[in-house]
C-alpha cells in the first residue's frame, strides 16, 4: 500500500474464561509467551512428508526448492517449510487442509496461503508446515460480468493489474484499490486493501458481493451477505486465520479514460489536516486523496518535474524545501467521455477551496492504468539498481482524527527529524465507509488517519539509515502510542504476543475466539500472524 510515485531513490527506499476452557486443549489461546511453532521430532516430521506424498492433487506438492516460500517483501524473517503446494484446483487446497485436520492435534503441520509474497513480518511463512503457493490457482477464470451491478469473478490467487488489465477491456474497473497492484485478491482481502479511493468507496474488502472459503477442516464454503453469511465477514480483513480465499466476486464501475493528477504541498500541519478532511467530506470532490510527508528533501519539486508540470514554473524553480518538514496532498480527478469539457474548470474550483502553498502546485494527465499502476515503474528501477529485495521494516498505524495533531508534533516534530528513509503517508478516511461486521479493526472515531512508514534499510546502510535505527524509531512511535493513550491500532498489524493481539481486537476478542473455534478449531491455518498457536498432543 505505497505511494511511492517517482520520488529518488533514497525516498523510495527506502497489514471468557469458560469459552476458554471448552476449546483450549486443541488451541494454546492463552500464552503471554512469544509464539513458536512447536518442534516436531525428526520421526514426526517424516511422517507427515511421508503421509503428505500419498495424497492424490490436480496440481503438485513439492518438498525441496523451499527457500522462495522462507522469505517475503519484509525480508527480515525466514521460516522454511516443510512443503509447498503448488495448487491446480481448488480441491488441492482442500485435500491438504483436510489431511492436516483429520491427523489431528498429534501432528505439528499447519498452512500458510501465500500470494505475490508482500507480507512484511513473515505473516504468510510456516515454520515445518504447508505454504500454499495461491499464485498458481487460477480457477476460476477470470470473468467480466457486464450490466447493472457489474463485477468480476476471479481466483484468491490473482493479481490485481491482471484484473485491472482484463476489465478495461470492457470499460470497467474494480472500485477501490491497494496502491501497489501486483498483489492476490486473497492477500489484500485479508486485511483490507486501501489507497486513496477508500474515503469515497471504502476498502476493497466493502467491494465485494461473494467469496469461496477453504476453512480450517477443508471445507469448501461460499458466501456472502445472505449465504453463510458469518464466514463471509469474519474472512473479510480476517488476516486468513477462518479461511483461504480461493474465489471472489468484486464490485465494477466504469472506468475512466484518463486521470488529471495533482500535486500541492503544505508548511503548516493543521491547515494540510484541515484541507483533507474538507476534501474527503465534501459531495464535489476528487476521486483519489492522499497525503504524504516530506522530512528534509532538498530539491524535490525538481525531481516531479520528470511526470508533472508546474502551474507556476519561475515560482515552482525558486521554491526551497531543504531542512523543513513538508506535507503533500495527492488527488486525481477522473476525465471521462462526457466530462473532457469541463475538467479543468472542476479542478480549478476544486483547488480554488485549498489553502496550499500556490507556487507547488504541479499537474499531469496520464492514463487511468498509468496512475493505479505508478508503483510498479518505481519497483522496476529499483529492481534495476538491486534496491528492491532489502529489508522493509514498514509501520503502519490507524490514528484517531482528535490525536493526529499530537501524533504529529511528537514523531514529526522529535522523532522523524532528519530523514524518513522512505515514504511517508499520511491522510484519512472515514469510519461509517468500513463496514462493521467485518473482521477489520479500526479506531472507534468518525474519522482516522492511516499513518504508514514503508522504510526500506539496505544492508550496507549505516548510522541512521540502518535498520537498527529505523527499528529504534518505530519503537519510539508505538511507545508514545501507548503511553500517550492515543487509541491507535495497527493496520497490517504485528504482535509477539496473544495479549497484545486482545489488545487490538479490544471487545471484538471473545467473537474471533468463537469464529476461530468454528472454522479453524485445531489453529491449522496462518501460523505466521501470530495469533494463535496449534497446540500438540504427543502419543506415547
Amino acid at each position: 500500500m505505497s505511494s511511492l510515485g517517482q520520488y529518488n531513490i533514497r525516498f523510495l527506499c527506502c497489514f471468557t474464561v469458560l469459552f476458554l476452557s471448552s476449546i483450549a486443549a486443541r488451541i494454546n489461546l492463552c500464552s503471554d509467551l512469544p509464539f513458536n511453532s512447536p518442534s516436531p521430532s525428526e520421526s514426526n516430521s517424516f511422517d507427515d512428508t511421508l503421509s503428505l506424498r500419498k495424497l492424490n492433487f490436480d496440481g503438485h506438492i513439492s518438498f525441496d526448492e523451499l527457500h522462495h516460500a522462507a522469505k517475503d517483501f519484509g525480508n527480515r524473517h525466514r521460516h522454511y517449510p516443510l512443503a509447498i503446494l503448488h495448487p491446480k484446483s481448488v480441491s488441492d487446497i482442500s485435500t491438504v487442509i483436510k489431511h492436516v485436520f483429520q491427523m489431528g492435534p498429534t501432528s505439528a503441520l499447519t498452512v500458510a496461503a501465500r500470494g505475490h509474497g508482500h507480507s512484511l513480518q513473515g505473516q504468510a511463512q510456516a515454520l515445518r508446515g504447508i505454504v500454499i503457493n495461491m499464485e498458481l490457482l487460477k480457477k476460476p477464470e477470470m470473468h467480466v460480468h457486464a450490466g447493472k451491478q457489474p463485477y468480476v469473478e476471479v481466483s484468491g490467487g490473482e493479481l490485481w493489474i491482471n484484473i485491472l488489465h482484463e476489465t478495461l477491456r470492457h470499460g470497467l474497473a474494480p472500485k477501490s484499490w491497494t496502491d501497489y497492484l501486483h498483489l492476490t485478491v486473497g492477500g489484500t482481502l485479508s486485511n483490507a486493501g486501501i489507497s486513496g479511493q477508500a474515503f469515497k468507496h471504502g476498502p476493497q474488502i466493502n467491494n465485494v458481493h461473494e467469496l469461496e472459503v477453504v476453512t480450517g477442516k477443508g471445507e469448501v464454503l461460499n458466501c456472502s451477505e445472505k449465504q453463510n453469511a458469518d464466514l463471509f465477514y469474519s474472512a473479510l480483513g480476517g488476516l486468513g486465520q477462518f479461511g483461504i480465499i480461493t474465489r471472489a466476486k468484486i464490485a465494477l464501475e466504469p472506468a475512466p479514460m484518463k486521470v488529471k493528477w495533482i500535486r500541492v504541498l503544505y508548511s503548516d500541519f493543521s491547515v494540510f489536516a484541515r484541507d483533507q478532511e474538507y476534501l474527503i467530506s465534501s459531495k464535489h470532490t476528487f476521486d483519489y486523496i492522499e497525503g504524504f510527508v516530506i522530512i528534509n528533501r532538498t530539491g524535490l519539486i525538481n525531481n516531479w518535474r520528470s511526470s508533472f508540470n508546474p502551474q507556476h514554473p519561475l515560482q515552482a524553480s525558486q521554491f526551497n524545501s531543504e531542512g523543513k518538514t513538508l506535507y503533500c496532498l495527492e488527488m486525481t480527478k477522473n476525465i471521462n467521455m462526457d466530462e473532457a469539457g469541463t475538467i479543468n474548470q472542476d479542478v480549478e474550483t476544486l483547488l480554488s477551496q485549498l489553502s496550499f502553498i500556490p507556487s507547488t502546485l504541479f499537474m499531469s494527465e496520464v492514463s487511468y492504468l498509468e496512475f493505479l499502476d505508478r508503483v510498479h515503474l518505481s519497483e522496476i528501477q529499483l529492481r534495476s539498481k538491486g534496491l528492491w529485495d532489502v529489508p522493509h521494516p514498514w509501520l503502519n498505524l490507524l490514528i484517531p482524527r482528535t490525536k493526529i495533531h499530537d501524533f504529529n508534533k511528537e514523531v514529526f516534530g522529535n522523532i522523524l527529524t532528519d530523514t524518513s528513509n522512505g515514504p511517508v503517508l499520511m491522510y484519512p478516511l472515514k469510519k461509517f465507509k468500513w463496514d462493521n461486521r467485518t473482521s477489520a479493526v479500526t479506531p472507534e472515531e468518525d474519522i482516522f488517519y492511516i499513518v504508514a512508514f514503508l522504510s526500506s534499510a539496505v544492508p550496507s546502510w549505516t548510522g541512521k539509515n540502518s535498520l537498527q535505527h529505523i527499528l529504534a524509531q518505530q519503537k519510539r512511535i508505538l511507545d508514545f502510542c501507548k503511553k500517550s493513550n492515543i487509541g491507535m491500532k495497527q493496520y497490517l498489524p504485528h504482535y509477539a504476543t496473544q495479549e497484545e493481539w486482545k489488545v487490538h481486537f479490544g471487545s471484538r476478542w471473545e467473537t474471533i475466539l468463537r469464529k476461530k473455534h468454528a472454522y479453524d478449531p485445531l489453529a491449522i491455518l496462518a501460523p505466521g500472524q501470530r495469533i494463535f498457536q496449534k497446540a500438540m498432543h504427543f502419543s506415547q
